[in-house]
């Protein structure tokens, strides 16, 4: 493209190998820029459409790094053509180090501390609130995509009810897509700083424990119930929480998120032809059960039952 050329051209990288590297869900394409002399940068393509979220993630990196957290740097922009130049922080997602080292706790231990740095300041001024009514509006991709026989109504005024009742403030900063796909380890470096943040341009403000959500009850990988206990333990912790309360929030936030969940994954796979989202539909499945057994769900366990299994649902 020779908008890109150009681009990369005007700040000195018309010489830097392009190297395309793996999508996610949306639409935004990422290149990794070698230089000459080995160094490393990101060029990320956003669509047409994008340029907000290219806007929000260009403020929110440059709130990350003013809370001395790890955002990547941004080193060139051109807003119109949808182009930004980021620093490469590292080659490694901490679910490739877990991968490789199954045994390691670090990167999920120094994840919980980032959260508690992010929490411990207000978050910026003008973003969205997820409020137990926006929480139960959320997850209408499950009643369109996912079963669309399904009555959804039942299901978001219990949802809506177990919110106000376990997570009613939207009170922090969320990074809404905190898992270990989207955060780079970095076991060089020191304290916070090992974790490197990516994929945060959605963020917006909701309870405190959305983010542990994402991380623990996560989409892509498992996360033993051993782990999840303890991150959630020192979670309570660091912020000054009760652990139970923490834990009854986490089961109706993660049930909320994983609701929508299949409802993405479902559009994802049906309507944008990414069938690979398919296959991650039994995990969710499961955590959605396993949050559903939580004393804090009991009244919405009846609505949830009418949910079918991904099995079920499959064309």
């Amino acid at each position: 493209m020779a908008e890109i050329a150009r681009f990369l051209a005007r700040h000195g990288l018309s010489g830097h190998a392009r190297t395309p590297l793996a999508g996610d869900a949306s639409a935004r394409r990422y290149e990794r820029l070698g230089g000459p002399s080995g160094e490393s940068l990101i060029l990320m393509i956003c669509p047409e459409d994008g340029r907000p979220a290219l806007d929000a993630f260009v403020a929110l990196a440059r709130h990350l790094c003013g809370l001395g957290l790890c955002a990547p740097a941004i080193h060139a922009l051109d807003r119109e053509a949808g182009l930004a130049v980021i620093e490469d922080l590292g080659p490694v997602q901490v679910a490739q180090w877990a991968e490789r080292h199954p045994r390691d706790t670090a990167p999920y231990e120094t994840a919980i501390d980032v959260l508690a740095r992010l929490q411990a300041a207000p978050p910026p001024e003008g973003m969205a609130r997820l409020t137990p009514q926006m929480g139960a509006e959320m997850i209408a991709p499950l009643g369109e995509w996912y079963a669309p026989a399904l009555d959804l109504a039942p299901l978001q005024s219990g949802l809506r009810d177990a919110l106000e009742r376990h997570a009613p403030e939207a009170s922090v900063l969320a990074l809404r897509d905190y898992h270990a796909e989207n955060l780079i380890w970095r076991p060089e470096r020191a304290g916070t700083d090992r974790i490197g943040l990516l994929d945060f341009q959605d963020a917006l403000c909701a309870p405190s424990e959305y983010d542990l959500v994402s991380l623990l009850r996560d989409a892509r990988r498992d996360v033993s119930e051993s782990l999840r206990e303890e991150m959630i333990a020192r979670f309570a912790a660091r912020t000054g929480r009760d652990a139970p309360a923490v834990a009854a929030a986490c089961a109706v936030l993660g049930l909320q998120r994983n609701l929508r969940i299949l409802g993405i994954f479902a559009r994802l796979a049906r309507r944008d032809g990414k069938t690979r989202y398919l296959t991650l539909m039994p995990r969710v499945w499961g955590q959605i059960r396993a949050d559903l057994r939580h004393p804090a769900l009991s009244d919405l366990a009846p609505n949830a039952a009418a949910i079918p299994a991904p099995e079920e649902t499959a064309t």
